[in-house]
């Protein structure tokens, strides 16, 4: 996303005249998860002073201050002290989607009575990723089986102890974690049919704030 990205995080970039993360926001909100959990490290005072602590959009913010990147795992991992020991839902802030999170409180309840480690909701292939990451058969998540394969979203929900064996600051990708737990059949999934997409080049960002600008949508 350079140069956005030089001087403005992400999150921030804006799409039919708001940040993308406050999009998001509304929505989880909208759908009654209303304390959250940020992650912030490049340009992170821009974001606290953009969002506060979430009243303005109907949530309870919490941050979780990285002092370097540690990816989406370590990230996680970071910031358990401020997410409990239940299940918890876990978003990617550069995308967009009709996605009802609402759907997400029954497999968080899912997750805490029996043995999987994470519920992932997977997507059609963009044209930008079109081999895709995982199957998804009978409910459940795997890396090998029958095509089609279907991408990530960037939108799950999570066991504490699937990151419990990361020392907090050390970096550690999402996959690396989820794949082991996928062959032991501890990952179960669902297809999101409706819109979604990964705001990952300017081009995309484009695209989406002429669509949300012509409809005249806010979310």
């Amino acid at each position: 996303m350079r140069p956005l990205t030089d001087r403005v995080p992400k999150p921030l970039l804006s799409a039919g005249g708001r940040p993308l993360i406050a999009h998001l926001i509304e929505r989880l909100a909208c759908a009654g998860l209303t304390d959250l959990v940020v992650n912030v490290s490049h340009l992170a005072v821009q974001i606290e002073r953009e969002l506060g602590d979430g009243s303005r959009h109907g949530a309870r913010i919490a941050y979780s201050r990285e002092e370097q990147a540690l990816e989406t795992g370590g990230g996680i991992a970071y910031a358990l002290p401020l997410l409990g020991e239940a299940p918890f839902v876990a978003v990617n802030s550069d995308l967009y989607s009709d996605f009802d999170f609402g759907r997400l409180a029954s497999r968080a309840t899912a997750l805490g009575a029996g043995a999987l480690a994470a519920h992932l909701v997977l997507v059609d292939n963009p044209p930008h990723h079109p081999e895709g990451d995982f199957h998804l058969r009978e409910g459940s998540v795997s890396t090998d089986g029958p095509p089609p394969r279907l991408t990530f979203s960037g939108i799950g929900v999570y066991s504490p102890t699937l990151f419990s064996g990361i020392a907090r600051g050390e970096k550690r990708q999402l996959a690396a974690l989820l794949k082991p737990a996928m062959a032991q059949g501890r990952v179960s999934g669902e297809h999101h049919r409706g819109r979604w997409m990964d705001i990952g080049t300017p081009q995309r960002l484009a695209e989406l704030d002429q669509m949300l600008t012509a409809s005249g949508s806010s979310r």
